[in-house]
Order: C-alpha cells, then structure tokens, then sequence
C-alpha cells in the first residue's frame, strides 16, 4: 500500500519549538555513498551491468551518541530522521540546525501526535513520525509505502525505483520483526538482482572514515532477499525536488 502522507494541521504553533544551535565533538561524516563498489564487483566472470540510482545530494551521517546523548538500542530512527534532516537542509540550501531527539520529540508533542510523557522517553518511533516532523518543520509532504506481512519487499521496487529517478531522496525504513530503523540512500539492479543501499545509524564511537563504515557494514548494498519475509516494512519517502 502506497500513499501520500501529510501531518492534519495542529492548533498548536509549532514556531514555539526552537531548533538551537548545536556543536559536535567532532566533525560528523558526510558524503559517504560516493565511495561504496557496486555490489558484486568481485564477481570474477561477469560485469557489472545494472542500473543504480543514488540518493541526490549530500547529507550528514547521524549514528548512535554522535551528539553525546546516549540513545543506544533505541535511537536508531531518529538517527535515520536526523540524516534525512540534513538532506532537506542541504536540498533546500539552507543553514538551518538539525533537530535533536529531545527537539524531534518536542514537535511530536505539539503536534498532539504524542502525550507530554513521550519527552525524554526512550519510546521508538517509525516512518509515520518521521513524515510528521519533516512536513512540520520543512513543508515537506512524504510518500509512505507499507509493505505488509503478506507482501514482499520486491513488490516495491518499481515505486522505489521510480522515486529515486524523480526525486533522488534519502528514504527512512522502519519495520516490526526487522525492528531496526535504516536510511536507504539508493538502490541497484542488474538483470538478477535488487540491491538497496543501505544507511546503518547503529554504529557507536568515532568513525574515522568513510572507509571504517563500509568495512564494518554501516554502509553497505543489501539484497532484497536479505529482509525478512514475515516482517512488515514502513517506508518514508520525502517529497522534495
């Protein structure tokens, strides 16, 4: 199921929840699709022939503590929400701050979408909430597809392929038995195979490098067939051109 997801407009004023300016320990990763082999590149006998679309435009690598809160096992899709933040930001040449967990929180409750208990809360969110917050903060409306337990993710991949050609966004994935929220910032195919290109916010410590992350799988080409079948999957796709 696919449709086109807006937040209903709020009574509250969503202008009272500042986005402050914020300062790393360290200088927070970006560019990191440009380096990544195709998949299969070490195939000896064929070549590597396919289409592969990218995400269009840069955007900064948030993980687990990268801003020093401790979000460990439970942050993953804010850190995917955060990335996809600084694509519209930079899409949109904007100097704007990246919203923070406790800010992303913040418009979820002045959205009424969320009880005042949920700031500060280690609760999860998923794809719905991320549309929420990007159309609040950004006026950008997202595409939502729901890939249900009866379904299988290639089902999808037509819509998935045609964003990435119209669009070239940075997609937020989130699911029930595949619990672990991604970004997918592209996708692959060969005459075989359907790779996505798969955005891991679950590392933790300093990446060094581009290079550390894609040896240790935080960036990698996934198959389709790698994702589990009896898991349902949320998928959003911002609308931003």
């Amino acid at each position: 199921m696919e449709q086109l997801q807006r937040q209903e407009q709020s009574n509250c004023d969503i202008s009272k929840i500042p986005i402050k300016p914020k300062s790393y320990e360290y200088p927070l990763l970006n560019d990191i699709i440009k380096c990544v082999p195709k998949p299969n590149n070490n195939n000896n006998n064929k070549k590597n022939i396919g289409q592969t679309y990218l995400t269009l435009g840069d955007f900064q690598y948030f993980h687990y503590g990268c801003d020093g809160y401790q979000d460990h096992g439970w942050g993953c899709a804010y850190r995917s929400l955060q990335s996809m933040c600084s694509w519209i930001l930079n899409k949109k040449g904007q100097s704007e701050n990246v919203p923070s967990i406790e800010e992303i929180q913040k418009t979820l409750v002045m959205l009424g979408d969320k009880n005042q208990k949920f700031i500060d809360s280690r609760d999860w969110i998923g794809a719905l909430e991320v549309c929420y917050v990007i159309d609040a903060l950004y006026n950008v409306p997202s595409k939502i597809i729901h890939v249900t337990k009866l379904e299988k993710l290639e089902n999808h991949i037509e819509s998935l392929a045609k964003y990435f050609q119209d669009i070239g966004g940075f997609v937020m994935m989130g699911g029930d038995m595949d619990a672990s929220s991604k970004g997918i910032a592209g996708m692959h195919r060969d005459r075989e195979n359907t790779y996505l290109l798969i955005v891991d916010p679950h590392f933790s410590g300093v990446p060094t490098s581009v290079q550390e992350l894609i040896d240790k799988g935080y960036i990698r080409w996934r198959n389709i067939n790698e994702f589990i079948d009896n898991s349902f999957y949320n998928l959003c796709l911002p609308i931003l051109r």
